[in-house]
């Protein structure tokens, strides 16, 4: 038999019977070790451990053993060799821990073989398992600190989304509006604006990205910093895109065509003519539509439909004007709001959400405690609404 890698440690009070094993077990190919008790092999096991062992000791003896193994935290079987053929000696070796029972004289070599066999079959598959084991430790090691340095990441992101955000309360001498955001995840993929055009315009918008996660959160990066060129545009005289919702939309859909992310928006856009009493607005395929309240507690849902932004090359949208009376409210919802309402249709949705609002909801705070938002914990989709109210009335 070709040469083998394995080491076995023979515990024999018994010099010849132990020999005969030695002569037997390098017949085989293995390295061998005799001893003639536990206390002589202990520095055997210092130096290299055993693969296996074979011991003619007592079952306190084998017990010692098979304990001393385990502190290794690797399978080394102790095969306990014995004279006596009682059961209660055989059982006692393997409740003590043995792995199997040979029987002294060691005539039956086949037994022996099949012995080894099966042993060594047991060892190889708990070093695998050992293997496998310290290998997916390994990798959950890595996976814990890629998460954590994901988090680290994604707490970052959230941190720069929230500066993007306006100030979460704004108030000119014609109109006051709130908001609130609450992401999914910790990146959102929704995003809203608002701030003056000039002394009688301001602009408002929400948009939802496609998707969650950080590529559609970059997309929020991208439509603040658009924001922010396209009001330096009009101060400069370069371009006057923001003034208009429907060409407000064209430069985001190309700017979003040209990141080549894949990723498209729904959008509401609106502007406030104050002196005028008005609302322009442009729909990029938003929804909920957003709905708007005059001082009586009237409340209905704007009209409008448009093309979904970034998916085509050169849409058009339709810009729609109404009316303000005065004391009016407005309130625009991302499509999140729809997820938390219990109801089988979208229509069904709506109409709750009209019903809330129609019932004094028209407030953040009020909103949020008729949809029993702070105590749902994990939101089925992004949620942003923003709250527009006439200051000239109220």
């Amino acid at each position: 038999m070709g040469s083998r890698t394995e080491r076995i440690l023979i515990i024999d009070p018994d010099p010849a019977a132990a020999k005969e094993l030695d002569r037997f077990l390098e017949s085989r190919g293995f390295y061998v070790s005799m001893h003639a008790s536990i206390k002589k092999a202990e520095a055997a096991f210092e130096d290299d451990m055993p693969d296996a062992i074979f011991a003619d000791v007592s079952a306190d003896g084998i017990r010692k053993l098979v304990d001393r193994m385990d502190d290794e935290e690797a399978f080394v079987p102790v095969i306990a060799c014995h004279a006596s053929e009682t059961a209660e000696e055989v059982i006692s070796a393997l409740r003590a821990g043995a792995a199997d029972f040979v029987i002294k004289p060691y005539r039956d070599k086949e037994l022996l073989d099949d012995v080894l066999a099966k042993m060594f079959d047991r060892v190889r598959v708990s070093r695998l398992n050992q293997v496998y084991r310290q290998e997916l430790e390994a990798a959950n090691r890595d996976l814990r600190a890629g998460i954590a340095e994901l988090r680290a990441d994604q707490r970052a992101g959230r941190k720069v989304q929230l500066k993007m955000l306006p100030d979460r309360h704004f108030e000119s001498s014609a109109v006051s509006i709130d908001h609130m955001i609450k992401p999914s995840l910790y990146l959102s993929g929704d995003f809203l604006d608002y701030f003056p055009l000039d002394e009688n315009r301001t602009l408002v918008y929400i948009a939802d990205v496609s998707g969650h996660g950080a590529s559609s959160a970059f997309v929020t990066v991208l439509l603040k910093n658009l924001t922010n060129r396209l009001q330096r545009n009009v101060r400069r005289g370069s371009s006057n895109d923001i003034l208009y919702p429907d060409r407000f939309l064209q430069r985001i859909n190309s700017e979003l065509l040209d990141t080549g992310l894949g990723k498209h928006l729904t959008v509401f856009a609106g502007i406030i003519y104050h002196r005028e009493r008005k609302l322009a607005y442009a729909v990029g395929a938003h929804f909920p539509m957003p709905m708007v309240g005059n001082a009586k507690g009237e409340w209905h849902f704007l009209e409008g439909t448009g093309l979904p932004v970034g998916l085509f090359e050169s849409p058009t949208w339709e810009v729609y004007e109404m009316p303000l009376e005065e004391g009016f409210r407005l309130i625009l919802f991302s499509d999140g709001i729809l997820e938390v309402i219990k109801a089988r249709s979208l229509d069904e949705k709506e109409r709750q959400l009209l019903e809330v609002v129609s019932g004094g909801r028209h407030t953040i705070a009020s909103l949020s405690d008729a949809l029993n938002l702070d105590a749902i914990t994990e939101l089925p989709d992004d949620i942003a609404i923003v709250t527009v109210t006439d200051v000239v009335a109220n």
